[in-house]
């Protein structure tokens, strides 16, 4: 997960893996990023390709397209195939905007 570690460090956000701990997250924006699960290709009944699903996660106080923008340009560098989503979280007063892709392992 190296190349990955690198690569939202090339977003130039403060990160941190899944959360940041209790009273430590700096004030936005900043990124967590997380491997809810994988996505192996099987062949002959056996993980023949190990991949993982990840999720970064961009928290901003205020809609920001200029960073998002910036995150998209690194997306696309690598040649990531990305989705996004975007919700309004009320109680942290934070908008949150969600890429989801496949990583090799």
């Amino acid at each position: 997960m190296e190349g990955l570690v690198k690569m939202v460090t090339e977003m130039g956000l403060p990160f941190a893996y899944d959360h940041f701990a209790e009273g430590e997250s700096p004030e936005p924006p900043f990124l967590c990023y997380l491997i809810p699960g994988s996505d192996n290709f099987a062949a002959d009944g056996k993980v023949y390709h190990k991949g993982a699903n990840v999720h970064v996660e961009i928290y901003t106080d205020k809609k920001d397209p200029e960073l998002e923008q910036r995150v998209e340009d690194v997306l696309d560098a690598q040649e990531v195939f990305y989705n996004k989503s975007e919700t309004w979280i009320s109680s942290e007063r934070l908008y949150e905007v969600l890429y989801i892709f496949g990583w090799e392992a």
